[in-house]
């Protein structure tokens, strides 16, 4: 992370120094290059998020029972059912037992004291998966697969099975390994039948008090087992499709091995021929991609975002960026001259490092070959992160104008901007030509291309793994960049416009824009476009805004109400529930929920995995799920202003240095004006 923490990082810690007042965690967001590990470090695009994000200090009141990770005392966690507001019960001895004083009520810090009572709470809905809690118990994580195999095969639970399922399928990376997972599946499927009692036996003085439903505890017979198995085996193969293809053989070796093993099984159990045949099929899929998909990895190797121009890339539509995808990335030297490197998505600092070593070999401009190379992000404001060898998938972490250089240890000091993120230069907008429905149609279309790319598993990765996540979350990390572009596109529009008239007229088009996303169920550049016309540089401009029509302050007034953050953000949150999709919901706000819900209860005590925790996530992500149950109604036009339009929102030129904005706007309305 750069030094100086960026708005958003101060935003999470102020919710992480609430839950630590309140006996919470310690810890929180930690500098990238600090060496923390685990939860306690986050991605470097959290710092980037929402940069103008206002937020109401958290005033002290009662202590709220919140419990630290490093408690050695096992807390008392209350039921979730029939709540309104999300609790996080983890009980551990599955009794369901509450504190007394509703010691499960966990409400996001962002509440002030006075406001804790209102009915604003982390979560106003609950996902398409019965918000009444899950009737696991903690266990752990290799016996809650039994039991997800035991409701699949409707022996227990069968009245939630698929809520049950949905709930493992989409949180296990966070208390179980893919390979651990794969492993247990296919013991249970080798099983034979007089080896299981045992486990039964074992598994019956597990449960012993936790089973209070008076279901039936009968044993599976071995080919209920084994299509049990193998039902699992198929949903996670579903849900981790896209992900499976990209790690190869690593995860290709799981289904083969389950095939052999099944084909071995058909002459015992030969009502499996049509799950085989299934798995022959997943194994043909995961080991020969499609020729659409095939055709896609031919094409031309990809610009990432916006570090390397060119308009023909960014006209076409915007497809899942995966760790094997091969990109140009332009890496600096100290002198700003370059060298354009082609590299892997995913691929290691150290690997990075190679190849511009390999490129300056060979450049007649580098007459000395570097030593020991270090590569350095450094942005616009001067503020400098230095990467580890080790890291991975560095480049969907860039700020929006944060430019990767490549120096020697003794170089670091000397590290500066390049000139043109320095210097700026005022002239009219190409914004003046273009009409703002057709800018506001381009600004949904593209968010959601983008929002549409990101796997519903990357948001659990990117909250509870970070840096040490299986699956990187590329995808939405560029979604937090765009966040961050659109509301540093508003203000480097409106201050680089010398004319008052000219930058009223803006102001206006901005309002309009803003209003026609929101008609449009776009609430990502709604409220980037709201929080860009908020930035302390554009608000200050008392002589733009006195010119703006009362219409129109109005209405953006009440723009304003729904992006205020009091009473948990309820404005913005009774917007979206009276919402039906397609809709793009504002993304950082999602990570905020899942980042409270995560550091606001623990996910283990002792080897117990607390499910119920599991549920409430996987809950949150069946919500976004349901934002893209339908499709949004895509643009086909081609015209010459249409395509030009186009570019323009797909490529937008932005400012995003805080200072440089400030002066900007100092000497358009000087402070005494």
């Amino acid at each position: 992370m750069p030094a100086g923490m960026k708005p958003l990082e101060k935003f999470l810690k102020k919710q992480t120094t609430a839950l630590t007042r309140a006996g919470g965690f310690v810890g929180g967001v930690a500098d990238k290059a600090s060496g923390g590990t685990g939860a306690s470090r986050r991605r470097a695009s959290l710092s980037r998020v929402v940069p103008f994000f206002r937020e109401t200090s958290p005033e002290s009141g009662q202590a709220r029972e919140v419990f630290s990770p490093d408690s050695e005392d096992p807390p008392s966690w209350p039921s979730a059912a029939g709540t309104g507001l999300v609790t996080v019960p983890c009980s551990a001895n599955g009794s369901g037992s509450g504190s007394g004083s509703g010691g499960g009520d966990v409400r996001s810090p962002s509440l002030s004291s006075d406001e804790q009572s209102s009915e604003a709470s982390l979560i106003t809905e609950t996902g398409g998966g019965g918000g009444g809690g899950t009737p696991l118990p903690p266990d752990t994580p290799d016996n809650l697969t039994l039991c997800v195999l035991d409701s699949v095969a409707g022996r227990r639970h069968a009245h939630c099975t698929e809520t049950l399922l949905d709930d493992f399928m989409l949180t296990h990376p966070i208390f179980l390994t893919a390979d651990r997972l794969q492993q247990v599946l296919l013991q249970q499927f080798s099983l034979e039948t007089e080896g299981e009692g045992g486990g039964r036996e074992a598994g019956g003085e597990r449960r012993g008090g936790g089973e209070t439903d008076g279901e039936s505890e009968g044993l599976m017979d071995a080919a209920e087992r084994k299509q049990a198995v193998l039902n699992v085996a198929f949903r996670y193969l579903d849900t981790y499709r896209e992900l499976l293809q990209e790690e190869g053989e690593r995860s290709n070796s799981f289904p083969k091995e389950l095939y052999l093993c099944a084909v071995q099984e058909l002459s015992q159990h030969p009502e499996l021929v049509e799950d085989v045949l299934k798995l022959q099929r997943w194994t043909e899929i995961l080991n020969c991609p499609s020729d659409e998909e095939k055709e896609s990895r031919r094409k031309q190797v990809r610009p990432l975002f916006r570090h390397f121009r060119r308009i023909d890339a960014c006209l076409q539509p915007r497809e899942a960026f995966r760790g094997s995808d091969e990109i140009f990335c332009r890496v600096y030297t100290p002198d700003h001259s370059y060298v354009t490197i082609r590299s892997r998505l995913s691929c290691r600092v150290g690997e990075i490092l190679a190849l511009v070593r390999e490129k300056l070999q060979y450049s007649e401009d580098q007459p000395v070959l570097p030593g020991n190379l270090i590569l350095v992000a450094v942005t616009s404001a001067g503020e400098k992160a230095v990467f580890r060898p080790s890291d991975e998938a560095v480049f969907t972490t860039l700020g929006v104008n944060t430019h990767l250089f490549a120096c020697e240890p003794s170089e670091l000091e000397t590290l500066l901007p390049l000139p043109e993120e320095i210097h700026w230069t005022p002239g009219d907008s190409k914004l003046h030509d273009m009409s703002a429905e057709e800018v506001a149609n381009q600004l949904v279309v593209f968010d959601w291309e983008l929002f549409s790319c990101v796997h519903e598993v990357e948001f659990v990765c990117y909250v509870f793994h970070g840096e040490q996540s299986r699956w990187r979350p590329l995808n939405l990390e560029l979604v937090l960049q765009r966040c961050s572009e659109v509301q540093h596109w508003v203000a480097t529009e409106i201050l680089q416009c010398q004319s008052l008239p000219k930058r009223v007229q803006l102001l206006r088009k901005f309002i309009k824009i803003a209003a026609l996303c929101k008609q449009q169920q776009d609430l990502l550049s709604f409220l980037a476009v709201v929080l860009g016309l908020d930035n302390p540089a554009v608000n200050r401009l008392r002589l733009t805004w006195e010119g703006l029509p009362g219409k129109f302050r109005k209405q953006f007034q009440q723009f304003e109400s729904i992006a205020d953050p009091s009473r948990n953000h309820k404005s913005y949150r009774d917007l979206i529930t009276s919402l039906r999709p397609p809709l793009i919901p504002f993304t950082p706000l999602l990570l905020k929920d899942l980042t409270f819900l995560h550091e606001s209860c623990k996910t283990f005590h002792g080897e117990l995995v607390n499910f119920e925790k599991m549920h409430k996530v996987a809950d949150m992500v069946r919500i976004i799920r349901r934002y893209r149950s339908s499709q949004l109604a895509m643009d086909t036009e081609t015209s010459p202003s249409h395509l030009q339009t186009k570019a323009y929102v797909r490529q937008l030129q932005v400012i995003d240095n805080q200072n440089l904005l400030f002066d900007m706007s100092c000497k358009l309305e000087p402070k005494d004006t």
